[in-house]
C-alpha cells in the first residue's frame, strides 16, 4: 500500500488496538467477524468500490456499512469498518486486504491476551516447514477444486488439538481463502504480524544440531542488540549446516558457525 491507503491502515490499526485493549471487547470473535466482511468484499467487487469511492461522503459510506453489518456483526466490528470506509482508499482492494490484516491481528491480540502468543508463532513456523517438506500436503491445501469445508475439515484434523486454537483459525483462514497469496507468502505475512505484536523481529535460525538454552538465549540477546528491537528465534534444524549455523532476519542473511557467533556475541555484549 501506499499514499492514502498506508494512512488509513495506520489508522485503523490503532482504532483496533483501542478496541482490542477493553476488556469488553473478545478479540476472537472480532477477529472472525472482520474476516467474514473481508470475504464479503471480496466477494462484492461493486460494493466495495462504491464504499471506497472518493466522490461519495464519507458519512454516507458508514451509514451503508452499519444498515449492511448491524444484524450480521457486533457493534465493535461494524463501528471498526465504518471507521475504516470514512477515510481514503488508493485503490479500493486496498480496504480488503487491511480488513484481512486486521482480522488476523485480532486472533493474534487474543492470543496474547492469554497468553499462548509465543506457542502461535511457533506453531506458524513449524507448520510452514512441514508445508514445504510435503509435497502432497501442500497439493491437497491448495487444490483449487477442493471446497472451503473440505479444506477446513483438513486443517481441523491436522491441527485441532495439537495447535493453538488461534493458530488452527488463522491457517484454516489463509488455507480457505488465500486470496491470491500462496501459501508460503500467507504463512511469511502471518508470522510478521505476530512478531509485530510484541514489537519483535524473527530471525529464522537453521542449526546442525539443536542450541542449548544458554545459545540460544545470547543468541537472541545479541540479535537484539545488533537489530535494536527484541528478536524471536524461529528454530529449525538442518544435518547439512554441518556444524554451522544461519540466522535470517528479513533478506539478511548471517552465516558462521556456533563457536565463532557465540564468541562474537560475548564480545558485543561486554562492550
Amino acid at each position: 500500500m501506499n499514499g492514502a491507503s498506508r494512512e488509513a491502515l495506520a489508522a485503523a490499526r490503532e482504532r483496533l488496538d483501542a478496541l482490542t485493549d477493553s476488556t469488553s471487547v473478545d478479540a476472537a470473535r472480532l477477529a472472525d467477524e472482520l474476516a467474514a466482511v473481508t470475504a464479503l468484499l471480496d466477494r462484492e467487487v461493486s460494493l466495495r468500490r462504491v464504499l471506497t469511492d472518493p466522490a461519495q461522503a464519507g458519512e454516507a459510506k458508514a451509514e451503508l456499512v452499519q444498515r449492511l453489518l448491524a444484524a450480521q456483526v457486533s457493534g465493535p466490528a461494524a463501528d471498526l469498518v465504518s471507521g475504516m470506509v470514512r477515510t481514503r482508499w488508493s485503490q479500493s482492494r486496498d480496504l480488503v486486504d487491511a480488513l484481512e490484516e486486521l482480522a488476523d491481528t485480532a486472533d493474534l491480540t487474543a492470543a496474547q491476551k492469554d497468553g499462548t502468543l509465543d506457542d502461535v508463532e511457533d506453531e506458524l513456523f513449524r507448520f510452514g516447514r512441514i508445508v514445504s517438506g510435503s509435497t502432497e500436503l501442500r497439493a491437497a491445501l491448495t487444490d483449487r477444486t477442493a471446497t472451503a469445508s473440505a479444506k477446513a475439515a483438513l486443517m481441523h484434523s491436522l491441527l485441532g488439538g495439537r495447535a493453538k486454537p488461534g493458530t488452527e483459525r488463522l491457517v484454516t483462514r489463509l488455507v480457505t481463502a488465500p486470496r491470491g497469496r500462496s501459501l508460503e507468502s500467507g504463512l511469511e505475512s502471518l508470522s510478521k504480524l505476530a512478531a509485530d505484536r510484541r514489537n519483535r523481529m524473527v530471525a529464522v535460525v537453521t542449526s546442525a544440531v539443536p542450541l542449548s538454552d544458554i545459545q540460544k538465549r545470547r543468541l537472541g540477546a545479541t540479535l537484539a542488540k545488533l537489530y535494536g528491537r527484541p528478536m524471536h528465534l524461529s528454530l529449525d534444524v538442518d544435518p547439512e549446516v554441518l556444524g554451522g549455523i544461519r540466522v535470517q532476519v528479513g533478506d539478511e542473511v548471517i552465516n558462521g558457525s556456533i563457536a565463532d557467533r557465540l564468541e562474537d556475541a560475548g564480545r558485543r555484549m561486554a562492550s
